[in-house]
This record gives structure tokens, C-alpha cells and sequence, in this order.
């Protein structure tokens, strides 16, 4: 079987969702090949065995953020966001700090009154920065280090960044972590706590009505399937193999997954060097541990681990920042690390990973026992972190690739941002001008040659 779109788009997370939406109100027939049963992503949901819906990785977005509440508005739906205060903390040295507020840094005694000073001043000293390729050749280490101490960066931000980065932790340059404290340090209200926003429903609900609006508008997306090859005459793309053994002609296409999923799909027929550079960018998985709990872990939303030897970046309490009753009154907490998929952990099942991850969670919580325990699920995304290393800009992939009518937009091009929701959607958007600008060429030149 056969059939022909203006635009076929691999991948339904929220870059390819996007675009799928510009481009059909456009009014051009799109058609999105979706590996995944769900649309979002990685913020697609899951539901529990009575129904209660929760996402497979946590999400929400700041309140200066600015795609997502534009996105929403179009879909007509201001009414679904909810802006709330966050309660973040650290666990250090075997006890529970709250840092949500300025004071609460204050009484963080596990630095010295100058380190704190220090610390606190650490974000008027981020923001001076203007040009983030003054600090691209420095590790988050040289870099903080210069910035706060080496005591800050021993206990406050090592911890973090080896947990978030595992076997990159000296390799992830300075940008990323220089953004991350920009995007935060702007997000707070006028009594200095932080602001988050969250979508009624969740992240996921938002892409089932970009999925609606996409279908209304004559667009077409296929859950379960995967591209295994595409088909080519000189430099265009004619067409794209399916494992269902379907072919899917179009005009333009777009691919939004990984770079090491694009490169295995394009292995074999292009340029051996452009195959090189999308399988140099590297990559770490995520394991999410979602517990569904009948009793809280404790008032905070989000609590960083900082102490040495715990196996996961943070313990965030979901419905410390969206109501247990959204949740049939259940409180649902999310555990999450990053690892390479070599990781012998990587390959437990999940009642394994459930009681490796318990023997540490209740070193936190000595209340804690298995019977507070509801249900569970562990989800594995194999790409979830790209590693930015020294110099990414200058070895990074751009959009275009080697076919004429062929783009690539993923979250690894995102940068000097990291990966998220509201930058996704951002990339959805500037790649479907490009197609546009594309579409609008082919067709000029079809109506001057009749």
C-alpha cells in the first residue's frame, strides 16, 4: 500500500504535533508516524489499574515561559492552566533542607555563612552573562567552581550533576547548566519563591487535543509503527518504509526522533559522514520509577539528592504541586535517574528496579514501607538526555539534511536550551515555516511550468 502526503512527519511528540498543526491549518495533508501508542512523547500518560491517569515522566513549565501558554490559548483552552507555587528542597548529609525561598537559603547551615552568600549571589552572577559561547569550552565544574567555591560546587551542585549525567559529568559543558539557572532564578514572584504552571489533566491531555485539532484539520496520525528505511531518487526523499510494510509517499518529510534512531533509518543509503555526525552527539537514558502511594513522602514537590550514594537525581512528589485529588485522592511521586543503557540497572525488571530503588528511598523516609505502596511502573526512555559536551554548537546537526525535502528537528537541536515541552513546541514551529517555505516553492515552480 501506498499513499501520498504533503508532509509525512516521523515521531508524535510534541515538535512533530506542532507542526503537524501549523501545517494543516495551512491546509496541507499531513500524515505523523508514531512509534508509541500515545501522543507527547516523553510526556505521554499511562493509567493505573482504575483508570487514574498519570504521565510516565514528570512535567510542568515555568511561568515565564512562553510556547506552551501560547499553543494553549490557540487550542482554546486558557482556562486548563494552573499557576502554583513550588516547594523545592535537598536531601544532604542525611536530613531534609527546604531551599524554596531566599530565607530558607540562609538557614542552609551546611555551608558556611560565606557560601551561602556566595550561593545567593551565584544568579546575579549568571545573568551577567550575555553570550553563552563565552562559556562553551568550560565543564559545569571549572565553571561553577570560578563562580561560588569549590565547597558550593562539593556539595551543592556535584552531587546533581553526577547524578543527572553519570558517566558525563566532567563532559557536559557550562551552557547548560548556565541556562538552567537563568530560567530559574527569572521564575520567581515577588516574595522570591518559585512559580511553576501545570495543564489540567497533564502534559499528555494537552497533546490528545493537539491530536484532535491536527485531525480536524484533515491530518492524519498512526500510532505503533516505525519507519525501518526510506526510499530515494537522487537527492529527494520519494518515500517511507513502515514495519507494518506500508510505504508513505509525500512530498516533504520531517524526522523528530533521536539522532541515533534517524542515522539507523538512513544507515546504509547516505552520506557515511552526515551518519557520523548525528551518532556523535551521546546520549543517556532515563529510568522513572512511578509510585502510587497512600501516604506522603513528605511537603515537598521537588527534593534534589544530594547526598553521595543515593542511585536516582530527585524525588519529586507530583502531588505536592497538583492536588492528590486529581489522583483519587492518592499521592503519586516520581523517582528518577539518568544512566547509560550499559548500566546493569538498566536491564532490571520492575519489581527489581522497585525494590533497589525502595532499600534507598526509606534511608529518606524511615517511615516508609512497602504497604504505602498502591502501584507502581517503571518507564525507560533509552534517549532522554542529550550530552552537550565542549564545543556542541560547532558539532551539533542542523535541520537540513542531505535531500532537499527532508528536515530534522529533535530536542538535542534545542540547544543552547535543554530539553523541554515549551522548546519543542517552539522547534515545531520554525521548522513547519521552513516546510512552508518549501511547499510554497514547489508549488510556485509547478505553476510556472504549466
Amino acid at each position: 500500500m501506498s499513499h501520498e502526503y504533503d508532509v509525512v512527519i516521523v515521531g508524535g511528540g510534541f515538535t512533530g504535533l506542532t507542526s503537524a498543526l501549523v501545517l494543516t491549518k495551512k491546509g496541507y495533508k499531513v500524515r505523523i508516524i508514531e512509534a508509541d501508542c500515545t501522543p507527547g512523547g516523553l510526556a505521554g500518560s499511562f493509567e493505573f489499574a482504575d483508570g487514574v491517569r498519570v504521565e510516565k515522566f514528570y512535567h510542568h513549565w515555568f511561568n515565564n515561559d512562553v510556547y506552551v501558554p501560547e499553543l494553549v490559548k490557540e487550542l482554546g483552552m486558557e482556562g486548563d492552566v494552573i499557576t502554583l507555587p513550588s516547594r523545592t528542597g535537598m536531601y544532604f548529609n542525611g536530613r531534609m533542607w527546604k531551599l524554596s525561598t531566599p530565607l530558607d537559603l540562609l538557614k542552609f547551615t551546611a555551608l558556611s555563612l560565606v557560601d551561602r552568600i556566595r550561593l545567593g549571589l551565584l544568579v546575579f552572577q549568571v545573568r551577567k552573562i550575555k553570550d553563552w559561547r563565552t562559556i562553551e569550552h568550560l565543564s559545569i565544574r571549572e565553571w561553577l567552581e570560578s563562580l561560588c567555591g569549590k565547597r558550593v560546587y562539593r556539595v551543592v551542585w556535584q552531587p546533581l550533576i553526577e547524578s543527572k549525567f553519570s558517566i558525563f559529568a566532567d563532559a557536559v559543558n557550562a551552557v547548560w547548566m548556565w541556562k538552567k539557572l537563568v530560567l530559574r532564578g527569572s521564575t520567581r514572584n515577588e516574595k522570591g519563591s518559585e512559580e511553576l504552571a501545570y495543564f489540567k489533566g497533564g502534559f499528555s491531555r494537552l497533546a490528545e487535543s493537539l491530536v484532535a485539532a491536527i485531525t480536524e484539520n484533515g491530518g492524519t496520525i498512526s500510532y505503533g509503527l516505525r519507519v525501518t528505511s526510506v526510499e530515494k531518487k537522487d537527492e529527494r526523499i520519494t518515500s517511507l518504509v513502515l514495519n507494518s510494510g506500508e510505504t508513505v509517499v509525500g512530498r516533504q518529510f520531517l524526522f523528530t526522533p533521536a539522532f541515533p534512531i534517524i542515522a539507523d533509518i538512513f544507515e546504509g543509503i547516505s552520506d557515511p559522514s552526515w551518519i557520523q555526525q548525528l551518532r556523535r552527539v551521546k546520549y543517556l537514558g532515563n529510568m522513572c520509577l512511578v509510585l502510587r502511594l497512600n501516604t506522603s513522602l513528605s511537603d515537598t514537590y521537588w527534593l534534589n539528592v544530594n547526598d553521595p550514594g543515593f542511585p536516582f537525581v530527585g524525588v519529586i512528589e507530583h502531588t505536592n504541586f497538583d492536588a492528590p485529588e486529581n489522583y483519587a485522592g492518592s499521592h503519586i511521586a516520581f523517582l528518577s535517574r539518568y544512566l547509560a543503557v550499559e548500566d546493569p540497572v538498566w536491564s532490571y525488571t520492575d519489581d527489581e528496579y522497585v525494590a533497589f530503588a525502595l532499600e534507598h528511598l526509606k534511608r529518606m523516609f524511615p517511615k516508609m514501607n512497602a504497604s504505602w505502596i498502591i502501584e507502581h511502573k517503571v518507564w525507560k526512555a533509552e534517549y532522554a538526555q542529550p550530552i552537550t559536551e565542549r564545543g556542541y554548537s560547532q558539532y551539533v546537526p542542523d535541520n537540513q539534511t542531505p535531500y532537499v525535502n527532508a528536515h530534522i528537528s529533535t530536542m538535542a537541536q534545542i540547544y543552547p536550551e535543554d530539553r523541554g515541552t515549551n522548546y519543542a513546541i517552539r522547534e515545531g514551529r520554525k521548522i513547519s515555516e521552513k516546510i512552508l517555505t518549501e511547499l510554497s516553492k514547489i508549488e510556485a515552480d509547478a505553476s510556472r511550468e504549466a
